[in-house]
């Protein structure tokens, strides 16, 4: 059977297996399609909620950008890992005892104000627009490579997938969807990085092969991969490059805006009871772990197999023909996400760092014009299995799970998305008399709109898949993180101090993000080029967040402390949010 086919099965098994769960655990009403009817076991929650997060960022691009920089860019392993810990300690099982439905429906209730619930859900529906780009670019990357048509059809098919499941089932079949999703994917990421740990350490276990010999040459396999890079110009893979302060502020961006993400909170309101939503993180982290302790060794394993592919008699020697290139790049090269380009005309794949002046005068003596192979950071994680030569059905389910990672949280955002239209502005806003019916039609249709401007979005994405959900990361973590976190531990901060809070937050990062990405991340549209010369104090947009987040804090208790306290019925509400059930004060004995 031709890999082609083999493609084809495996992957239109597992989109059966999601729609026929979809058809099975179709919502009937609001309270399933928002919150799977509270009604969810935490170990399936836990899964639910790793799927729901372990994106197209996780699955696909993350390996590629450690793969790209090495140790610098474990900030986001930190950060997200961090992230979930800060959830399952201060957020969720405070959120799960309130017993609302969605983000924006706590922030209006405790702040008692429509107006700042109405600054949640612009929030909500900026973050999960810019985070979804991300999965929909990830998913028509898979999707273009084996399905072998362009990244933009497959984006079209992608979209197609998740209308199909996301519109139909809501929260309930969304959840069940996503447990069979973890299942796909967790499988589809550790089996074929066993097979690569295997063969360059002869360790199965990825995460130790990292830190094993290497077969080949005898040497540590992270010492023969910094050997290999700085031969050619790179800097040393294990060695932190740039500034400390912008990986400490990227890393605290996506662990509070990992805190603050809509899409993984509502995930909480959905377990019975309130100690329910404290063991679900714990079990989406033991979950998370698997795929988490795995991504270092796989980017680092990848970076390992291409420099060998192109320097097969070591990086002294004369690099491979580019008529003598592996089928693998022949087929990526079908995507458009991996290039060639023969600058010196010799015919043969020139790769290695030509932006680096020491290197240059090496470059001279070889006769290389310039760097002549580039390609995508998204396809390493699903061209590993064909770099590596492993079987055709190893491919296959590597694509089966870079699907179900980008597709599982795409459609977790999109009911973020439409349960805060439906629910937080129709509903409770500009129609308090709408029908149950009327509700779940409007959640569907506005669930179908977020697809349609997620798909065109994902045509133009503003980076690489997590560099895209990074961003997102970004908003969260100046908006929802600090308006939650006041709402839970602050009993003075009021309606106008969080109102404010949020939008100062929101529009201030927006307006650094835009300023260097474009408007609305429309290519073309930003005021200045995204550079880091150009940065204010040298800070990226991506770990722009925390900054965010203090002017949130600062203005939200500037604010209130100017303006009348809370009312008392608030101010006890937020005790009793905070005190477990039956407590009280200690007594003699």
């Amino acid at each position: 059977m031709d890999q082609y086919t083999l493609n084809l099965l495996v992957v239109g098994a597992s989109f059966a297996l999601y729609v026929g769960i979809a058809i099975w655990a179709r919502a009937g009403t609001t309270a399933e399609f928002y919150a799977a009817g509270q009604g969810v076991h935490p170990v399936l929650n836990g899964m639910a909620t790793a799927a729901d997060w372990m994106s197209a960022a996780s699955f696909i691009s993350m390996a590629g950008l450690i793969a790209a920089v090495g140790y610098g860019n474990s900030t986001y392993l930190m950060g997200w890992t961090g992230g979930y810990v800060l959830l399952a300690l201060l957020l969720a099982p405070y959120l799960r005892k309130f017993g609302k439905f969605t983000v924006p429906q706590f922030i209006g209730d405790r702040f008692y104000s429509q107006s700042a619930r109405m600054v949640a859900v612009l929030s909500l529906i900026i973050i999960s627009v810019t985070y979804v780009i991300g999965q929909m670019t990830g998913a028509g990357v898979a999707f273009a490579r084996f399905l072998e048509v362009s990244s933009a059809q497959g984006l079209y098919i992608a979209s197609a997938i998740v209308f199909v499941y996301a519109v139909l089932g809501g929260m309930k079949g969304i959840t069940y969807t996503q447990v069979a999703q973890y299942c796909v994917l967790i499988v589809a990421y550790t089996i074929p990085a066993v097979f690569i740990s295997l063969q360059l350490t002869g360790n199965p276990i990825p995460g130790l092969g990292l830190f094993s010999t290497h077969t080949e040459s005898g040497l540590p396999l992270l010492s023969k991969l910094d050997q290999l890079v700085t031969e050619l110009g790179f800097n040393d893979y294990t060695s932190l490059h740039g500034s400390t302060f912008n990986m400490f502020l990227f890393t605290l961006s996506l662990m509070i805006g990992t805190a603050g993400l809509p899409h993984v909170i509502i995930r909480f309101f959905t377990v019975p009871k309130v100690a329910d939503a404290r063991w679900s993180a714990g079990w989406a982290l033991v979950f998370i772990a698997l795929l988490y302790l795995t991504a270092p060794a796989v980017g680092a394993m990848a970076r390992l197999n291409i420099i060998d592919t192109i320097y097969n008699n070591g990086t002294q020697a004369d690099s491979v023909q580019y008529e003598e290139r592996p089928e693998w790049m022949r087929n990526w090269e079908v995507t458009g996400l991996l290039k060639f380009e023969d600058k010196n005309g010799d015919g043969r794949i020139q790769y290695y760092n030509d932006a680096s002046a020491a290197f240059k005068p090496t470059a001279d003596e070889r006769g290389w014009a310039g760097n002549e192979f580039s390609f995508n950071n998204d396809i390493l994680v699903l061209a590993n299995p064909e770099i590596a030569q492993l079987p055709g059905w190893v491919i296959a389910l590597i694509a089966a799970g870079g699907l179900a990672a980008a597709l599982s949280t795409a459609a977790g955002l999109l009911l973020a998305i439409s349960s805060a239209i439906s629910h937080d502005l129709i509903k409770d806003f500009l129609n308090p008399n709408i029908s149950e019916k009327g509700e779940l039609l409007a959640a569907r249709i506005s669930m179908a709109g977020a697809i349609a401007v997620a798909t065109w979005l994902g045509l133009n994405p503003p980076g690489f898949a997590a560099q895209t959900v990074a961003l997102a990361f970004g908003l969260a973590a100046a908006t929802i993180f600090p308006a939650l976190m006041m709402g839970i531990f602050s009993k003075r901060v009021n309606a106008a101090g969080a109102t404010l809070g949020m939008l100062s937050g929101l529009v201030v990062t927006c307006l650094y993000l835009f300023t260097y990405l474009g408007w609305f991340f429309i290519p073309g549209t930003n005021m200045m080029e995204n550079i880091p010369a150009n940065y204010l104090f040298g800070v990226p947009p991506a770990a722009f967040g925390p900054i965010g987040a203090l002017i949130n804090f600062a203005v939200a208790y500037l604010v209130s402390s100017v303006t009348a306290a809370p009312p008392q019925h608030v101010q006890d509400l937020v005790e009793s949010i905070r005190v477990p059930k039956g407590a009280g004060a200690a007594s003699a004995h």
